[in-house]
């Protein structure tokens, strides 16, 4: 337990740990104060002095945000000698500000505007005139409006420390500061967490301006739809439209604070009113035909009748279900509700890039929460690219080891950014990154795995001394592995096992329920994905699919669709599985519904509906609940979702004893409680593991070049590509000649000509 120190703040005497800022403690206290520049878990600033107090034995006002608690320090936050100072500071920081609250974009959500009219004088005294420069784009994502820019330097340290990219910087000096880009223009992952952390109008998100003001908008709060990180979010409607996108809050006390990346802050909305949405039930009533728009009755009953055709003349088997690592825990449920109960087939699975049942099976330790990640002593990923695929995962690595002083140990064939941040890169050979497992889990595999790998024993040595050695939390992070692979690195805890040390997995799957479709048991059913393409018109004459399947699992499978008796699909958009659907049913987004997600770290958060069904669509879990209904059966539940997650608490284990009223407090998820698995024989997943790895090449060439910030996060899918600006970056976000904001962005064409430029200067080195 930490040393505890008494501090008199007011006149009051309070308790508190030793070490902690006093900001902190004065806010925590209930003593107000002000400031801008402090941020919670950032490096200090101490740039604005709004948080001037006066502490006892020191000769003149301290700052804060940079003080420390000390045992007998006696504080005051409120006397007129520091009101003078705000008051002062205040006047200051308004010289060059333009007063012209009611035409900025920040007006009513302003931190500058707030403290004003608490601190500021009731009069102007500078008749100087003031800095002008005229509003500008920094990129297809951020507009900048520098007159208003209060030189905090949030967006900066954020930029740096949470980001890694250093892509946005202070430049100038005196009055004549301002904050921008390297050559005007903004080349980096794009996240705009430099515009939710100004406290000012200085950087705006430049896909929303001047299309609402924050007063009109209905703030639900809901979670991302894209990576398993699982970031909490809010979305702003107005009427029966999503306009735009923020995190949840604008304090560091949720799973995410006001950390987002640029598919969570500017793509998890457009597409929800995109005009290319599936608006009605489409029935093609033979094979080759064309897609009839129908009712849902007459979409329901076709559905029905052929599944119960089907299932009468070959048999359950010959029905697959397949549900989506995209869609709720409350949808993924149904679905495997519907296979069990209704069609009683074992054909169920998800349209996962990787199964993780072999992982959870043998799992010997608990999952960690991003949180354990910040504040974890070591740090251990093998394979994967968080800072593309994972970005709060990525940014809490980068933040454990810059501002926490964790030893990070990365094992890839791909020199990844977060090298940079790493303590030991251990560089192998393309697709050996499993030889590295074999070797953590047996030592007299050590040399044959080293070579294998292309690296030296010495390094495994010293990866296999760090693990042995480490003390507090330590954090086992991975991507895609084999099931021999995962059941190994399952059980490395048991294997490394010391009083002075707790290990903690973070796996990396791709999408935002890949977790929770896991607990709800479709992914262990009969058949995979592919499984289930390459039976088609075999023993599988019927697919019932949530979603699409990926790509991955489509190449060269596309004509398997065609050979089904019957292809029912329930998606939001038109994609390639769709093209050989015979029904297609319009399901609602993630804006549209109530229920939940499971995110990578096991917490379970809420989703929340923000508007009414667009059009005629309706939720996958009730469109799945009416058939069933239509096939003579009921599942025992009544229709909402949160009676279907009763259910879930009632039968998945992990679950056990959660309501939706225990997941309303945001700031502190909700994590389930997965099995821990005793420690098992794991001889035969070595031998097995070693099998493979002899067939590697050992004279394949090392990947030596960084992959290029966005060639993850910038690919266009069915959902991003609905945001223009997203075509923009996946092009190369090169600098166009005019980027005044008083020009709309109709100049961000996207055409051969300006790919061939880009790459012409790629070249050229520019």
């Amino acid at each position: 337990m930490a040393e505890l120190v008494k501090v008199t703040i007011n006149g009051e005497v309070y308790e508190v740990e030793k070490g902690r800022l006093l900001i902190d403690v004065c806010r925590e206290k209930g003593h107000a104060v002000p400031s801008f520049c402090y941020y919670a878990d950032l490096a200090l600033q101490a740039s604005c002095r709004m948080c001037l107090v006066r502490i006892e034995k020191m000769p003149k006002l301290q700052t804060s945000c940079t003080v420390t608690v000390t045992d007998g320090m006696v504080v005051t936050t409120e006397s007129e000698e520091i009101e003078k100072a705000r008051r002062g500071m205040l006047e200051f920081l308004l010289a060059n500000h333009p007063l012209d609250c009611p035409v900025c974009d920040r007006g009513g959500e302003c931190e500058l505007q707030e403290l004003t009219f608490d601190w500021g004088n009731l009069e102007e005294r500078f008749i100087e005139p003031k800095n002008y420069q005229p509003e500008r784009y920094l990129s297809p994502m951020v507009a900048n409006d520098p007159q208003r820019c209060i030189l905090c330097k949030r967006c900066t340290r954020v930029c740096d420390e949470w980001m890694g990219e250093e892509a946005i910087e202070a430049g100038g000096r005196g009055v004549a500061t301002i904050i921008s880009a390297y050559g005007d223009w903004l080349n980096c992952s794009q996240c705009g967490n430099c515009i939710e952390v100004c406290p000012t109008g200085t950087l705006l998100d430049a896909t929303y301006r001047h299309q609402a003001r924050p007063w009109e908008l209905v703030r639900t709060v809901s979670t991302c739809t894209f990576c398993s990180d699982g970031c909490q979010l809010a979305l702003g409607a107005r009427g029966e439209e999503v306009l735009r996108t923020v995190a949840r809050d604008r304090y560091v006390n949720g799973i995410n604070g006001e950390f987002l990346c640029v598919k969570g802050r500017f793509a998890s909305h457009p597409f929800v009113n995109h005009e290319a949405r599936l608006r009605t039930p489409m029935i093609r009533y033979r094979k080759g035909g064309k897609l009839v728009p129908a009712t849902w009755d007459q979409a329901i009953e076709f559905v029905a009748q052929r599944l119960s055709a089907i299932k009468e003349e070959h048999g359950p088997q010959a029905i697959g279900i397949v549900g989506s690592p995209r869609l709720t825990n409350e949808a993924n449920y149904t679905l495997l509700r519907f296979a069990r109960d209704v069609i009683g087939t074992e054909h169920y699975t998800a349209t996962d890039a990787f199964s993780l049942v072999p992982f959870f099976e043998n799992m010997g330790a608990p999952l960690a929460t991003h949180r354990d990640i910040r504040y974890a002593q070591t740090i251990l990923l093998i394979g994967g690219e968080p800072e593309e695929l994972q970005p709060l995962t990525g940014k809490q690595i980068r933040q454990a080891v810059r501002n926490g002083g964790a030893r990070f140990i990365l094992i890839n064939s791909v020199p990844i950014r977060l090298k940079k941040n790493a303590a030991q890169f251990v560089h192998v050979r393309p697709g050996t990154e499993e030889a590295a497992l074999l070797a953590l889990a047996d030592a007299d595999s050590v040399e044959f795995a080293a070579r294998k790998m292309g690296v030296e024993t010495s390094e495994i040595e010293q990866v296999r001394r760090a693990l042995s050695e480490a003390q507090g939390t330590v954090v086992i992070a991975f991507g895609e592995l084999s099931p021999a692979a995962q059941k190994i690195v399952a059980q490395l805890p048991y294997i490394y096992a010391d009083d002075r040390r707790r290990f903690l997995f973070h796996p990396l799957p791709l999408f935002n329920n890949s977790v929770g479709v896991h607990d709800m048991g479709l992914m262990s059913g009969a058949m995979t994905a592919t499984e289930m393409l390459d039976a088609a018109g075999k023993g599988v004459r019927a697919l019932y699919v949530a979603g699409s399947f990926l790509q991955q699992h489509l190449k060269g499978r596309e004509e398997a669709l065609s050979k089904l008796d019957l292809l029912v699909v329930q998606e939001l958009f038109e994609t390639a599985t769709t093209e050989y659907a015979d029904v297609v049913l319009p399901a609602a987004s993630f804006a549209e519904v109530d229920g939940t997600f499971t995110n990578n770290a096991g917490q379970v958060q809420r989703v929340r509906q923000a508007i009414p069904p667009v059009h005629l669509s309706k939720p996958d879990w009730l469109i799945v609940a009416s058939v069933a209904e239509a096939m003579g059966a009921r599942f025992g539940i009544e229709l909402s979702a949160s009676a279907i997650f009763r259910d879930i608490a009632a039968n998945v284990p992990a679950y056990q004893g959660l309501r939706y009223p225990l997941l309303k407090d945001e700031s502190r998820p909700v994590q389930v409680k997965h099995e821990i698995a005793q420690r098992r024989d794991i001889s035969g997943e070595i031998e097995t593991l070693r099998a493979t790895i002899a067939q590697a090449d050992e004279t394949a060439a090392k990947i030596t070049e960084t992959p290029p910030v966005g060639h993850e996060l910038f690919k266009l899918g069915t959902l991003t590509e609905k945001l223009p600006q997203f075509h923009y970056l996946a092009a190369g976000n090169p600098k166009p000649e005019n980027t005044l904001a008083s020009s709309p962005l109709v100049q961000l064409t996207i055409d051969a000509a300006l790919r061939r430029q880009r790459q012409e200067m790629a070249l050229a080195g520019d």
